[in-house]
């Protein structure tokens, strides 16, 4: 019975390990997912502007209904993208992120309307760039995905040692 005590005060123990290694390391990957998402909002807000700039001197119905979805979209993300930079502030400021609904749908609306403008905006230049664009930001996305597992797996590896932890002890 002793033995059996031994090995769950063992077990309770690796448990708290776990339980505050994760919640550091998450601590800080909240951290910098702040830091990223402002590379994007800042990125698509520079491409919006740069892209929908030569529609403002051009009579809207002389324009290509793929340039109509890129000005339009844009004029959505932008002031969404806009706002969710000066609401990141407030999280890294606090450190940490909000967990509003309503931010998390509005972030996935002004990416996802930033990414559409910016495809529409290349294929009225030219379609074959809307759909490289299109293509790209896919592998990029992929590539990312694939290399943050990979980062974080290897990170984990190395953070547990060569030989990882120790078993229960022996009775």
């Amino acid at each position: 019975m002793d033995e059996n005590a031994r090995s769950e005060e063992w077990w309770e123990r690796q448990a708290a390990r776990q339980v505050e290694w994760w919640t550091k390391r998450m601590e800080g990957q909240e951290e910098e997912n702040l830091r990223q998402y402002n590379l994007m909002y800042g990125g698509l807000i520079g491409i919006g502007v740069i892209l929908v700039q030569p529609f403002l001197t051009v009579d809207a119905s002389t324009l290509s209904l793929p340039a109509k979805i890129c000005v339009i979209a844009f004029s959505l993300a932008i002031p969404l993208l806009a706002a969710l930079m000066v609401l990141n502030r407030q999280e890294t400021y606090r450190r940490r992120p909000t967990r509003s609904i309503f931010a998390r749908v509005a972030r996935e609306s002004g990416l996802g309307l930033g990414f559409v403008g910016m495809v529409a905006g290349f294929w009225h230049i030219m379609p074959l760039a809307g759909v490289a664009v299109l293509v790209g930001g896919i592998l990029g996305l992929t590539v990312y995905v694939v290399g943050f597992q990979r980062v974080e797996e290897e990170d984990a590896q190395a953070a547990a040692g060569p030989a990882g932890p120790a078993g229960p002890p022996s009775p």
